[in-house]
């Protein structure tokens, strides 16, 4: 029990930087209060005390604002932080070292029993606001961003963004702790799709040049209508396209 206790309190120091002391801790982390209960309510639920567990579970959603389901299968040194808003589902899986935001959702896709929440190997961390949905699989070390929907397997040590999320960094797994599951020199998935559009315009139009010049030397005379100009778009800091 001791051993589980300062594994609990031991990952808030690591992963919270405001965290002061053990009794700061104990008495005003409802991330803390949340996992310490439902510790207590899935040994409960393994040993068939259904109600009682339910009940306490129920107690500790109304004082945290987090609700963790009794049969949720959790890790150690697992972090919730601010925590307000998170949901984990019965047969959701976490593994050791995970940290969730508020307003997570590890949740179902279907009213059928049976697995329907998702698995998160070791070391995840998701973002603010994030949905993770199903019976999916999130790999070691993967990183989920504030406000992704993701509704199908995360490799391992990948980062995932956006509604549906979509893999945009493949491999992060030598990297340090991201809060909030992301970084400053994330690309912007947006900005990407565009500059490859503009670049396929370009291609193009260079080859439309070329049809018509053909043209002209064989006496075909085409004709010619103005384009629309284009008006300057300034890109955000690192979105910039490298000539």
């Amino acid at each position: 029990m001791w051993k589980t206790l300062k594994d609990e309190f031991a990952c808030v120091f690591d992963r919270d930087p405001a965290a002061q002391s053990y009794f700061e801790i104990l008495t005003t982390y409802p991330g803390v209060h949340a996992i310490l209960a439902h510790r207590l309510a899935h040994q409960l639920w393994q040993r068939e005390w259904r109600r009682p567990a339910r009940l306490l579970s129920a107690l500790f959603r109304w004082l945290t604002g987090i609700e963790i389901h009794p049969g949720a299968r959790i890790g150690r040194r697992f972090f919730i932080d601010h925590g307000m808003g998170v949901v984990i589902g019965e047969t959701a899986v976490v593994g050791d070292d995970c940290t969730l935001y508020h307003g997570v959702t590890l949740g179902g896709t279907a009213w059928v029993k049976g697995k329907r929440h998702p698995t998160l190997g070791n070391g995840v961390v998701v973002g603010a606001g994030a949905k993770i949905l199903g019976p999916i699989s999130v790999g070691d070390g993967a990183r989920i961003g504030s406000n992704s929907v993701v509704l199908k397997n995360v490799p391992a040590g990948a980062t995932v963004v956006g509604i549906p999320g979509h893999v945009v960094n493949p491999d992060r797994r030598n990297r340090n702790f991201d809060p909030y599951g992301m970084t400053p020199d994330m690309p912007d998935p947006v900005a990407r799709a565009v500059n490859h559009m503009l670049d396929h315009i370009q291609s193009l139009d260079q080859q439309i040049v070329e049809l018509k010049q053909a043209l002209e030397r064989q006496g075909i005379e085409i004709a010619s209508h103005p384009l629309p100009e284009l008006q300057h778009c300034e890109l955000s800091q690192g979105d910039e396209r490298a000539d």
